[in-house]
């Protein structure tokens, strides 16, 4: 249920074309913290939002990560306002281990925790969005919590995700993953 808040017109019509596509308080999220959008961003989401696979190549700190984690996040951030998040893995994101630490947190939990902060003080009441890291120092029993829960974002490694696949009930909890990040390749 969206609630009702004032909206400054103005503001939200300043907002980058590119971002348009987005949810109101994930536009005003971004134009607040970020500003303009990078090159690879304004080309990179019309494609991956229209549902197209993209391989984005673009120099480091250019934005690539952030282009495809926003847009995913757009959508499970939209079903979490609207109550409709099932209990699936949506997003799955695969990097190197050494590059895991950075991009997590500076490219979607930061993002996220902000994002759900701001749509709590604008009146909205989200649900939980969960978002858990597995590799090769993933406890068993978080483990197996992951398969009883599965988060909306799993994020893992190349060789976990080898793994993952490996063992059925693991494998079957990514049969709803809609949006693959592969990241550092």
């Amino acid at each position: 249920m969206a609630p009702q808040i004032a909206i400054d017109f103005y503001a939200a019509q300043a907002a980058h074309p590119s971002l348009m596509p987005f949810h109101p308080v994930v536009r005003r999220w971004f134009a607040e913290r970020l500003g303009e959008p990078s090159r690879p961003q304004v080309e990179g989401w019309p494609l991956i939002q229209g549902g197209s696979d993209v391989l984005i190549a673009a120099p480091t700190g250019s934005g690539k990560t952030l282009t495809a984690f926003l847009a995913a996040l757009d959508g499970l951030f939209r079903q979490a306002l609207e109550g409709t998040l099932p209990d699936r893995t949506q997003v799955l994101y695969v990097s190197p281990l050494k590059a895991l630490g950075n991009d997590v947190q500076k490219n979607l939990l930061q993002p996220l925790e902000e994002l759900l902060a701001r749509a709590r003080a604008e009146g909205y009441a989200p649900q939980e969005l969960r978002v858990q890291v597995r590799t090769g120092d993933t406890t068993a029993s978080e483990r197996a919590q992951m398969i009883k829960r599965p988060p909306h974002i799993l994020i893992t490694t190349p060789e976990s995700l080898y793994l993952y696949l490996t063992a059925d009930r693991a494998r079957a909890t990514l049969r709803a993953v809609r949006t693959v990040i592969v990241d550092e390749i």
